[in-house]
This record gives C-alpha cells, structure tokens and sequence, in this order.
C-alpha cells in the first residue's frame, strides 16, 4: 500500500535508523532541509533536482522556535508544514527537527547527498561566507553536496508582498528603509564589528527559573501550594551581555563581581563563550547574585522572584583592587561596555576611572526591585552611547507624562550624552544624537516568549555599532532585530547569534 502523507513523517530518530538501514541496503538518501513555510515553484523545482540524485529523498523541516525569519513567520505550524512537504510525490520522508545549531540534523542523519537549495546559496554569498562552509566542514564530513538551481523567488518575498502579516506601520517603515539601505550593505557593517577590541565591566547574574505547578490553596495560610516540576539555570546579566559580543568579536574582555560563598565560578566559566576572557574579583560578605524566579510551567507565567545579593557598595581594598586593574588595561580597548544593574560593584570611584581612561564607553543602567529609585543613568557623564528602556529614561528624568523625544533630549543633554537609545516596548525604539538628528523605530517581533534578557541583547548588539558610527536609524533596525530575536528565547538560554540575526534582516528586506 502507498504511504499517506502522514505516513512518511517520523520523529528523528527514528528517521536516523531508517537512514542507516536505507544505506547499508544499497540505496542513496538525499536530504534537503528548511522551513517549508509555502510550496512554491522554487521549492518544487529544488525537491525535483535533489530527488534525481538518489533513491530516497528526505526532507527535514525547522521547528517552530528555531525559525528566524521576521515577524509572523512561520505562517504555518511545524506539523502543518511538514505534512506538506509530505504530500509531494517526490519526497519518501519527512521529519521536524530543532536548528538551534544550523544543519545539526545533517550530522546526525548522515545522507549520502545534501542538496543545498538557492536559499542556502544565498546565505553564502549574501549573509556571511563562512556560515555554511563552518558547519559543512564540522558536520557534513562524507555527505556529498548538491547545488540544485530554481527560481529566485522566495518564500520570504512572496509572505512580504502578498501576506498581510506586518501593521501598515511596519510595512511602510520597512518599504523606505530597504531604498535607503541594501542588505548587502548592512552585512558588510555587522561584519566589520569582528575587529573591535570591547572591554565588558558589568554585574553578572546568575538566573534560575523553576517551574512550578499550582496544586491548591493552603489550608493554614492564604496562599497557593505549587509543586516543582523542573529548573533551568543560566548564565545572565553581564554574563549574557559577553556571550552575546563574543558572536561579533573575537576579542571581548570581561570584568565582574563574583562572591565568596558560593561563587559558582565553574558554572559561570563553562557557560561562557570560548573567545570571552575574564577577571573577577570576590566580595566576601555575599555570595555571588542569583535570581530565581518560580514559574507556572503551563501557563509560562512567573508568579515571584527571590534574589539572592548583597548590594551595599564595594569599598576599601576591593574597590581600588578594581580601579587599578581597569587603569592598566583600558587603553587596550577600542569601548567600554558598562552593564550596571545597580547591586553594589559600578561605584562612583569606578564610574570615574572609566571616565578619566578616555577610551569611549557605552553605558546600560537598569532599575530593578533592588535598586529602583536609585540607580540612575545621571550618575554618568559624557558616555559616547546611552541605552535604557521607557521607564529608566523617565526615572532619570523625573518626567512622567511628558513626550519621549522632549525627556530624552533632557537625558542627552543632562548626561552629555553623544547617542541615546530608548526602547519602548510594543512601540519599538527611540534614538536621538547630540547632532540634532532623531529616530523611531517599530517593533518587529510578532510572538513573545520571555523578555528576560531583550535588553540586555539591544545592548550588546547596538553598542558596538554606535562605535563604529553607524546611522541612527540603522542603530535602532538592528536593536529592534536582535530584540525581535530575544523576546522569543528563554530567559539568557543562549545568546543570539550573528548569522540568525542576518538570516531575520535578510527576510524582513525580502
């Protein structure tokens, strides 16, 4: 009997046994892997081609959460999609499968032939030169590679001009930007970022969610009993901020605050980046700062938080331990990124060492319930860049009501500022210079996972550019890119990576 379409889907390993099995038989297995969001002519035409070279043709489709193609993608479900690829006479199976990792799969399933479809082309000669030859090198290792031809026409260029899944806002937005500015233009920018030497002086963070179910009220007290269920740790804050450059340079030098008792160096030092070098120093009245917040698993909804932190500033010893460290290495530095959350290690003998070095510095001052009301941006003068959120930049000020632009020219002017950055949430990004020049930004993300951690990532990724003084606009298009690419990431999981932020502006100039 024929299999049906539901039939030729299996789950991956499963698939990997059938491969092997295929192979040891005689029979060669081609693999095409992607989306798959439409069928198109192009893709008929790839499936065709790959197809020819061999006796089985499997194809594997990116999951839901590992699609980094702008807002409102995918169109379709990972099972829809795949049950349509399915359909297709030409393809004996299908599988969804995680690209976290790009063409993971590849190495585990090991095809005789990869066909390497005109998207993947484009990602090579448009994208970055090295994404696809890194990983063919570490994964594909005896897979042959076919080239298949097709259309040109794409399934991004066909959901942005004929599927209305943009605001009207953002479609015009998008429209004037890519007239002003060629893709390949702004990859060559991001790209230019790999030779900057950045120096990270932050508060790292520990975050741990521990997700929990809600079994009932107490019988003695007024309060919901939950169970635990599972946790997750990860490496944020100052951490998260080096992990996220050491994707755009290969030079980044970390400078953070661990405690004595614990300071769970290990966990920090394996969760950080190979190209991240670091010196800590130890404070010994407190341990190194953990945020645990205790999630409802099923509902993704965090219901309290406990911090685990002494943040009374450093002093004495300690604290000039640290000034002279940074008076010794600062000029070897192209910018200074200060991640300040305001717990105790950014003092102002330290703010004014960084100040005096006369290396250009960024600056990030967040307000959390540890510090609110006190860690102000005011504290600073004369940074080259300036990046906070909507109520930061209204604190500062003391400006509750009064219009965006007016409070962060307030800023600008009160900190000496030469660039200033404001991200509004839902409303996208503000960006304003002390050459007069002003900027708003909409948003780009569609679906919110976790904002833990968008900020952080803007940061990171704008900073940088500022240095090399790109426009302000496309400062605030990146921003808004990288921070679309966050909010759909658990908490610090993993830092976002240059190639997908690429491959995301690449689909929204489609």
């Amino acid at each position: 009997m024929k299999n049906t379409p539901k039939s030729k889907i299996l789950l991956l390993d499963d698939l990997i046994n059938k491969v092997k099995s295929l192979k040891a038989s005689g029979k060669v297995v081609v693999q095409s892997h992607g989306i798959f969001d439409l069928i198109h002519p192009g893709v008929i035409e790839h499936l065709k081609s790959a197809k020819e070279r061999g006796d089985v043709l499997i194809a594997t489709v990116i999951t839901d959460k590992d699609v980094r193609k702008g807002p409102g993608r995918p169109i379709f479900s990972g099972n829809l999609r795949a049950e349509n690829v399915a359909s297709l006479s030409m393809v004996d199976y299908v599988c969804v499968v995680g690209d976290e990792t790009p063409f993971e799969c590849v190495k585990r399933i090991k095809p005789n032939i990869f066909a390497k479809g005109k998207s993947i082309k484009d990602l090579d000669n448009e994208i970055n030169n090295k994404i696809f030859e890194e990983v063919k090198e570490l994964y594909f290792g005896k897979v042959r590679i076919h080239e298949t031809g097709g259309f040109s026409l794409s399934s991004s260029e066909i959901i942005n001009n004929f599927i209305d899944i943009y605001p009207e806002e953002v479609k015009s937005f998008l429209k004037d930007f890519s007239r002003k500015y060629s893709f390949k233009e702004i990859s060559r920018k991001i790209n230019s970022l790999n030779k900057l030497k950045i120096l990270l002086v932050g508060d790292g963070i520990i975050d741990e969610y521990h997700y929990c179910e809600a079994m009932g009220r107490s019988a003695k007290a007024p309060l919901v009993v939950n169970k635990y269920i599972t946790h997750e740790i990860f490496a944020g804050g100052a951490f998260a901020i080096a992990n996220h450059l050491a994707g755009l340079s290969g030079n980044i030098h970390l400078v953070s605050l661990l405690g004595n008792e614990p300071a769970r160096e290990d966990f920090i030092r394996s969760n950080l980046k190979p190209n991240v070098t670091t010196k800590f120093f130890y404070r010994k009245d407190g341990s190194t700062i953990v945020k645990k917040r205790y999630i409802n698993q099923y509902q993704n909804q965090k219901l309290f938080e406990v911090n685990y932190l002494s943040d009374s500033y450093i002093n004495g010893g300690l604290e000039s331990g640290i000034i002279k460290y940074l008076n010794s290495v600062a000029a070897s530095y192209d910018l200074i990124l200060i991640s300040d959350f305001g717990h105790g290690f950014i003092t102002n003998r330290i703010i004014e060492a960084i100040q005096d070095s006369k290396v250009k510095f960024a600056v990030n001052t967040q307000t959390n319930a540890a510090n609110a009301g006190f860690n102000m941006i005011t504290k600073y003068r004369k940074p080259f860049y300036v990046c906070l959120d909507e109520p930061e930049l209204r604190w500062a000020a003391q400006e509750r009501f009064a219009d965006i632009e007016s409070v962060a020219k307030k800023i600008l002017e009160t900190v000496h500022a030469s660039n200033l950055v404001v991200t509004l949430g839902k409303r996208g990004s503000f960006g304003i210079n002390n050459r007069g020049q002003i900027n708003y930004t909409p948003i780009f993300s569609s679906k919110v996972i976790d904002t833990v951690g968008a900020g952080d990532a803007f940061f990171a990724f704008t900073a940088p550019c500022v240095a090399q003084k790109m426009p302000l606009d496309l400062v605030s298009f990146i921003g808004n890119a990288v921070g679309a690419l966050a909010v759909q990431i658990v908490c610090n999981k993993r830092p976002i990576e240059k190639y997908e932020l690429l491959e995301f502006i690449h689909a929204l100039m489609k």
